[in-house]
């Protein structure tokens, strides 16, 4: 079976784990409980064939600074995440979580943007908060400059809560490794880059250490296609 290894980094508390377990389970949960490192997994049906995407979730905390490296070997594509309401963990994309994988990674590494929490851009008491402290939420636009600074293949948004683009960020991934962009030639990966490939994830079965989301995904016309394999990270 063919597995596809992504990684999840960013802050603590920009919604890492709840993006993992409402796609994954279909599912939010209400509790804040810090992680330290857990392992997700979807498996998912490309033109008849079966692939396992794995999903590795990180701690976000310095405390873990040493110790979150470990799981890089092997990935495919890091998912590396903000809060939209916490300018301060976008500010970390790229004086901290970037410099991180390309300290670890080939420098080719596929990296994809996501601006979590979406469904609080607009919410008063959030802007009530930043406000009182001179801030705004992370605009669209702020995202998608930051994606093409960092070399990022797109720059992506989500809710958890509402689960709106969280199927998206998959999909997008799973297509990313299987059909990478020309890091050289700075091309950026589009939503047509593989036709008529969707990921359709269902409810999977809950475990400590893994949650299994199943689903199938079409090529278009049922047509088989060669498969390019991403650049993996190997820590020496």
């Amino acid at each position: 079976m063919r597995s596809i290894k992504s990684v999840v980094v960013g802050d603590g508390g920009v919604g890492k784990t709840c993006l993992l377990i409402s796609y994954t389970t279909n599912t939010f949960p209400n509790d804040y409980i810090p992680t330290v490192f857990d392992n997700y997994s979807a498996s998912v049906m490309i033109d008849g064939e079966p692939i396992k995407l794995g999903l590795w979730d990180t701690a976000g905390q310095s405390e873990y600074d040493r110790l979150r490296p470990l799981s890089y070997p092997q990935t495919e594509i890091f998912l590396c995440c903000f809060s939209v309401i916490s300018p301060d963990s976008f500010q970390n994309v790229k004086s901290k979580w970037i410099p991180e994988i390309l300290h670890h990674c080939p420098k080719d590494i596929l990296i994809l943007l996501i601006g979590t929490k979406i469904d609080l851009r607009d919410d008063l008491h959030v802007l009530d908060e930043l406000t009182t402290r001179n801030l705004s939420p992370v605009t669209f636009e702020q995202g998608n400059k930051l994606a093409r600074e960092i070399g990022a293949i797109k720059y992506m948004e989500c809710s958890a809560a509402t689960q709106v683009g969280v199927k998206e960020i998959f999909d997008y991934a799973i297509r990313a490794v299987l059909d990478p962009p020309n890091a050289n030639k700075g091309e950026y990966m589009t939503n047509d880059s593989v036709p008529g490939m969707g990921v359709h994830n269902s409810s999977g079965n809950k475990k400590h250490n893994e949650k299994n989301g199943f689903g199938t995904v079409t090529g278009g016309a049922g047509k088989k296609r060669k498969i390019k394999r991403a650049k993996k990270c190997i820590i020496l």
